[in-house]
């Protein structure tokens, strides 16, 4: 009888072939818009237990709630950063990229919003996607002055972990808030004025 062959390692074409699934997993994620502009509030979603106002916010009920994926990592500024850590607090999570037009016009209504509602315990952080470079990263929110972190996220992995059915990101930019339990509360797709943001952030600060 012959000795059993030990399985081959794995070869640089299936290394590719897994990179381009990932590639495509994604690309399926952001199926709306690479870079949407305003937003269609459409939602690929079952949508079950979402309510959507007139100003494209999408919203559940704290009963239908889903927990936020762990959303872990390296900053664009290679510091470790767990979202996790502000358990207690209400989270703004914005999904965006250096080259993404609507995300240079939201910036610097996140950036005016992210320092006022700092002493209402609101903690904000970006999801710095399809920049290769954190250089590209970093550059965008020193000319910005972005005062808070973002995880880097080039090849979509973090995006991927949001559960089915929920309040996921799928447009580059998107906005979601976590209440203080860390769930997904509230969501708008494509570039979030200031107006929008507060409205979005204001019920759930009243939130135990």
């Amino acid at each position: 009888m012959s000795a059993r062959t030990a399985p081959a390692a794995p070869t640089a074409l299936t290394a590719r072939r897994r990179t381009a699934f990932l590639a495509a997993a994604v690309a399926g994620v952001l199926a709306l818009s690479a870079c949407g502009g305003g937003g269609s509030g459409g939602d690929g979603s079952s949508g079950a237990g979402f309510g959507r106002s007139a100003d494209r916010i999408a919203t559940v009920p704290p009963a239908d709630r889903k927990a936020a994926p762990e959303l872990s990592g390296t900053t664009t500024r290679g510091k470790r950063l767990d979202v996790a850590d502000y358990r207690g607090k209400v989270v703004v999570l914005n999904v965006w990229n250096s080259t993404c037009g609507p995300c240079i016009a939201e910036t610097p209504g996140l950036a005016k919003v992210a320092r006022s509602s700092r002493d209402k315990g609101v903690r904000f952080v970006g999801i710095n996607t399809r920049d290769t470079e954190t250089s590209q990263a970093t550059a965008f929110e020193e000319r910005h002055k972005v005062p808070y972190p973002s995880l880097s996220d080039p090849a979509g992995r973090l995006l991927l972990r949001f559960p089915k059915g929920s309040l996921n990101p799928q447009t580059i930019p998107s906005t979601l808030v976590l209440d203080r339990h860390g769930r997904l509360a509230a969501r708008t797709m494509g570039a979030v004025d200031e107006d929008t943001l507060r409205k979005m952030i204001a019920p759930l600060v009243k939130e135990k």
